[in-house]
């Protein structure tokens, strides 16, 4: 292909808000503090959404869980409806399950929570230290919905949870135990199933040691009476699903794929999490294993924060997580999602996108609910004090559940397409202005490098002035690919990963600067850079008041470059992962 300049994208401050950042969102009414906002949807289209809530922070005395309805997808909600009221004590930790044939006109609404039911007001630690916070213990129960939502019964009912070696040897010898659960039920087989951590001691970080559970009813979604209800706990045996190392395991989070297996993800403190499979219908499970992109791939990167596994209604998965090596409660800003689709009995995952963000890389959304309804997708977070609704855009999920078989080059806001033929060594061609980056505007340069041994660092393309505004991409000594961005005040600069760019072969390079989370990433021979063992990340974000990275409008190819190019190109936007992956099996060198 000749040079060609395709399009140029308006600079205007007109463009659409980014549906990304979480504020443009709607918000889901609470009480200050609003956690796990979790959401099913009514046959008449309405949404029930359960929470736990309360006038002061995570913990307080009176955190209690509620309900809340919205006819329009989120857009607007009713107010909230008491399932249990403010404590204390406190109940905590709601998840519902629908039950479509249940006897109210709209089915029944399973509301299933942790309750302090002997009212404990101290728990004791590990080393003898005393915990104020009481909203992981006690009873674990339900109440029910007959009418949508709108009043739950009076009534509550426990659900027998078998004692573990882990609460017996508790500080209270089991007497009193500790557990939660994260995310929604599911219906596999004519059974539900709900994800549970077990608490096998206080003390460092909170919660010193923990493990994963199940509970199975396989009459639920038959029985009118709540009181004869049938529960089991999974695994078989005394000891829960755990971590390869280290005392933290929890959160567990379940899926069933088409052959009848479940599936589950849940957090360590180790930088990676954990995902499990079981044939058997949870009874065992091949735990300890650290989660991976493919078997035997790449582990997936992500820090003590919840990670959830969604079947959505075409078969395929998605998966929420942060997408770095983080080994405590930080960093969860922005929230990555990746698409999952089966093979041979296992879920292969595809390099991941950016779903949500915020400008303050110190607020934490987490604890979401996916949401489909009509055929769009919506979302839920909480950052605990906000809780809000988003609708995603079905072109990025398409993306990630296609991305392994993608072969075609991106065209949409490009710039400059440069054929092998045209990079010739010191060739300049004319680069269109690029929108400003504070907007929100994005960068995306790639090519193909073929580079001998010694070749060393070198610059490949060069879009600065004589002072240095601009861009450009390099090779450096270490193998990895180096963008450099500059704004005429303030300077950005990222490197992929060490080692990627070996001598004697083709490689293809995707620098990404994306404007709305201000964040920088590199695509390099498909796979999206995580830090791998030389960094916790393999993303950057960048200074917010980085802005107008055009330089002489120009860019001109290295004049002494050792090495080939066969390709480069050059968009006036962020790419996507998917779309970087695209180019790169499209093949261009």
């Amino acid at each position: 292909m000749s040079a060609l300049i395709v399009g140029i994208l308006s600079l205007g401050s007109g463009a659409a808000p980014d549906w990304r950042h979480i504020e443009n969102g709607f918000e889901i009414p609470s009480q200050g503090y609003a956690d796990q906002p979790y959401v099913v949807v009514l046959d008449d289209g309405t949404w029930v959404c359960t929470l736990t809530t309360g006038p002061g922070n995570e913990g307080d005395a009176r955190q209690h869980v509620v309900s809340t309805r919205s006819t329009d997808q989120g857009r607007t909600w009713a107010g909230l409806i008491d399932i249990e009221p403010a404590g204390p004590p406190e109940a905590s930790w709601v998840m519902p399950l629908l039950v479509p044939a249940g006897p109210g006109p709209a089915g029944r609404i399973y509301a299933f929570y942790v309750y302090n039911s002997a009212n404990i007001r101290e728990a004791k630690g590990s080393a003898g230290q005393a915990f104020k916070r009481v909203d992981t213990l006690g009873s674990y129960v339900f109440k029910y919905s007959d009418n949508g939502g709108l009043s739950w019964s009076r009534e509550r009912f426990e659900v027998p949870i078998r004692p573990f070696k882990c609460d017996l040897e508790n500080v209270y010898g089991g007497e009193v135990r500790f557990f939660w659960g994260v995310g929604k039920p599911i219906i596999h087989e004519g059974a539900a199933y709900i994800g549970m951590s077990k608490v096998g001691a206080l003390g460092q970080g909170f919660l010193e040691q923990s493990e994963g559970f199940f509970l199975r009813s396989d009459n639920i979604l038959g029985e009118p009476d709540p009181a004869q209800i049938q529960w089991e706990t999974l695994p078989a045996g005394d000891v829960g699903l755990l971590a390869p190392k280290g005392p933290i395991a929890e959160e567990h989070n379940l899926v069933a794929l088409s052959d009848g297996s479940l599936y589950c993800t849940y957090r360590t403190t180790e930088g990676h999490p954990c995902h499990a499979y079981s044939r058997d219908g949870g009874r065992t499970w091949n735990d300890r294993q650290y989660m991976t992109y493919a078997p035997g791939g790449r582990r997936v990167k992500h820090p003590r924060a919840a990670n959830f596994v969604w079947k959505c209604g075409n078969g395929k998965y998605l998966y929420w997580f942060h997408n770095h090596g983080g080994q405590d409660y930080a960093g969860r800003n922005p929230a990555w999602l990746s698409g999952g689709v089966e093979r041979d009995g296992h879920i292969h995952w595809a390099e991941p996108e950016i779903v949500l963000y915020t400008d303050d890389p110190g607020e934490r959304m987490s604890y979401p609910c996916l949401i489909e309804d009509g055929g769009a997708y919506f979302i839920t977070e909480t950052q605990k004090t906000v809780a809000r609704v988003h609708r995603l855009d079905t072109t990025l999920l398409e993306g990630l559940w296609t991305q392994h078989e993608r072969a075609e080059a991106a065209t949409d806001g490009l710039l400059l397409d440069l054929g092998a033929a045209e990079c010739m060594p010191g060739a300049a061609y004319d680069l269109p202005p690029l929108p400003r980056l504070a907007g929100g505007g994005g960068l995306s340069v790639e090519l193909w490098l073929d580079a001998p041994e010694g070749a060393g660092p070198q610059v490949l393309v060069d879009a600065r002035d004589e002072a240095g505004k601009g861009f450009a991409l390099m090779a450096t000594e270490s193998g990895a690919a180096r963008i450099e961005l500059n704004d005429g005040q303030r300077t950005a600069a990222w490197e992929s990963d060490p080692g990627l760019l070996m001598a004697g072969e083709w490689h293809h390079v995707a620098a990404i600067v994306d404007g709305g989370p201000k964040i920088i990433t590199f695509v390099v021979d498909g796979v999206l850079c995580d830090g791998g063992t030389e960094r916790a990340q393999g993303w950057m974000r960048f200074d917010a008041a980085l802005d107008d990275i055009n330089g002489p409008g120009r860019l001109t190819l290295a004049p002494g470059l050792l090495g080939r190019l066969g390709g480069v190109r050059v968009y006036g936007r962020y790419l996507r992962t998917s779309e970087a992956v695209g180019n790169y099996r499209a093949g261009r060198h």
